[in-house]
């Protein structure tokens, strides 16, 4: 004589099929030992943990996201490295084409500025309006890229765009008043900021040198 489901004789409880998980009961929530199964139409998951977003400007964390942090500021002194290359390639060719029409004038002393002058002034234009654009586009102009840092919204860590970029550079006469203190500021300010930086809501940060 047997006892229990007819249809089992052995008097063991059903098992689920090898490899799969066993399906609970209808009514039974799922915290009484059977596991969740996904709702109809949702993607299987294979375990592989979800990627981070990318980090902005070099891998580093944008200033002002919840969580991210401040990436590391860069130092009074790579900001005037970076700003002294940047005269450099805007300013030098000039007096050096300058140098030339003084060399080949019949007399330095009365010699007037001459084509190779002239040469010099449109290169000086067009190559400071590319370093503003540059800096506006990516944060970095020439002379920041070689040593490393980037001017970058305080906010959310995005280049500042070609206009803010440039009213930037026009706020740097805050910087020279008075007795160019605003310059000078970075060295004990908290964020590293001069004058202009705080007017204009930027951060100059480090980022890997490519």
């Amino acid at each position: 004589m047997s006892f229990g489901d007819p249809n089992n004789p052995y008097g063991q409880p059903p098992q689920g099929q090898p490899g799969y998980p066993q399906q609970a009961p209808q009514g039974v929530p799922p915290q009484y030992g059977y596991p969740q199964q996904p709702a109809p139409g949702t993607p299987p998951q294979y375990g592989y943990p979800q990627q981070p977003a990318a980090a902005p400007y070099g891998g580093y964390p944008a200033p002002g996201m919840p969580g991210a942090g401040m990436p590391e500021l860069a130092h009074w002194g790579l900001r005037v490295g970076g700003y002294l290359l940047d005269m450099l390639i805007i300013v030098g060719p000039m007096y050096a084409l300058g140098f030339i029409d003084l060399a080949t004038a019949s007399d330095a002393a009365t010699a007037e500025p001459g084509i190779f002058f002239t040469i010099g002034i449109l290169y000086a234009l067009g190559m400071a309006i590319f370093q503003l654009y540059k800096e506006g586009a990516t944060g970095q102009s020439i002379g920041k890229k070689v040593v490393g840092i980037s001017v970058l919204r305080e906010a959310n860590g995005t280049p500042l765009g070609f206009g803010m970029a440039f009213v930037r550079k026009l706020a740097h006469v805050l910087d020279g008043l008075p007795c160019y203190i605003g310059w000078l500021w970075p060295l004990w300010d908290d964020k590293k900021q001069t004058f202009a930086d705080k007017v204009c809501s930027t951060v100059v940060v480090r980022v890997p040198k490519v």
